[in-house]
């Protein structure tokens, strides 16, 4: 199932309308979700650098706080995943679609 869902992403992701909006470790996620919108990108990755916060709920509060700024623009989390690098976890990529209008 992860086999297929990566290869999925990657022909998903190198179709036109499709995006990654940058590194997320500026935390300025209503203004990656509206520079995807005024793009009007269908999909869209960000990553979240995991070390954020320095805390066990410290990248689950970036993770909440991503969701809600592109909820408010229209996208819907379709997937959540892990970045590990030699066994340390380094962030996670987080994937959104638009809503359908």
């Amino acid at each position: 199932m992860r086999k297929c869902f990566r290869g999925l992403c990657g022909i998903v992701f190198g179709l036109s309308g499709f995006g990654f909006v940058g590194d997320a470790t500026a935390r300025n996620y209503d203004q990656q979700a509206a520079e995807a919108s005024g793009a009007q990108l269908d999909a869209v990755t960000v990553f979240i650098d995991a070390d954020w916060g320095g805390r066990e709920d410290g990248a689950a509060r970036e993770i909440t706080r991503a969701h809600k700024a592109f909820a408010q623009r229209g996208y819907r989390l379709i997937s959540v995943e892990t970045y590990t690098e030699n066994g340390d976890l380094e962030g996670f990529f987080v994937s959104y679609v638009r809503r359908n209008q």
